[in-house]
């Protein structure tokens, strides 16, 4: 696996990479709180399959792209990011896989940029206006509770005291691999790296479907029935925010991290998508 540098609008983007450098690119997007270390399974397989996969570690995740004001982490940002990155790797159009946040901002790249889309996937998270209704009146509103606290100043304190306690307690519960953990908690505990990743929740907001065409490229959503966050109603409500092609997924049993506890369920999935658009 390469490491990579990606600069973009005066920040640098830590990168891994796995693939051909001519392959068709596909952008992998972690969500919270991870970075593209969440991605190394997928890495592997699409860069076995001739793919030129690279997953940045995101704005407030890259030591050296750490904004601090919390309007640096809107959505026009983060979306800007993901062209930033396909321009920076020479990509006119590519692949977009997101997970948790990460596809949250894959569904805002499809619906605002669709010219640079081959095809979408994303990972758990449904299309923003199929969140939002749900947020406003479904299960989602119950499920979500935690993000008011995540916008609080608390936040901080409550997850990075008593040597990051909270956040260490946050992944073992979650049952992911010990050694990934330890590298979330090491990259989460730098200076400005916890706020960084809370400011994306701080600076979202329900608008965010404003403007946002019907989906025309060909998507895939997998979604899992153990996800404790990211309820089936929004999930199931999703087709009806895709205009284009559309593969619907459910993985039974599953947590909320895919990538992590279904990898090759995930890479078959992803493999086959990839490929009906080439």
């Amino acid at each position: 696996m390469e490491q990579l540098e990606l600069a973009i609008g005066g920040l640098v983007f830590d990168a891994r990479a796995a693939g051909p450098a001519d392959g068709e690119l596909v952008l992998l997007l972690h969500g919270f709180p991870q970075t593209s270390l969440a991605w190394r399974h997928q890495l592997d397989a699409l860069g076995e399959a001739g793919y030129r996969a690279v997953a940045p570690d995101q704005r407030g995740y890259s030591r050296r792209a750490r904004p601090a004001d919390v309007g640096e982490y809107g959505a026009d940002r983060l979306v800007g990011d993901v062209l930033g990155f396909a321009d920076a790797l020479d990509a006119e159009t590519f692949h977009v896989v997101g997970h948790d946040w990460g596809g949250a901002i894959a569904w805002q790249v499809a619906g605002r940029h669709p010219e640079r889309l081959r095809t979408l996937t994303s990972v758990s998270t449904p299309h923003p206006a199929a969140f939002r209704r749900s947020i406003e009146g479904g299960e989602q509103r119950e499920r979500s509770g935690y993000m008011l606290f995540f916008r609080s100043p608390e936040a901080e304190p409550f997850f990075l005291d008593n040597d990051a306690s909270a956040l260490r307690t946050l992944y073992s519960a979650s049952g992911l691999a010990e050694d990934a953990a330890a590298e979330y908690v090491r990259v989460l505990t730098e200076p400005g790296a916890l706020t960084g990743a809370l400011n994306w929740y701080r600076a979202a907001d329900l608008g965010l479907v404003e403007g946002l065409e019907p989906i025309t490229t060909p998507a895939l959503y997998v979604w899992s029935t153990n996800d404790p966050a990211l309820g089936r109603e929004a999930a199931e409500a999703t087709a009806g925010q895709v205009a284009g092609p559309y593969r619907f997924e459910v993985l039974d049993g599953v947590s909320h991290w895919i990538p992590e506890e279904a990898p090759d369920a995930l890479n078959a999935l992803l493999l086959e998508h990839l490929a009906s658009r080439p």
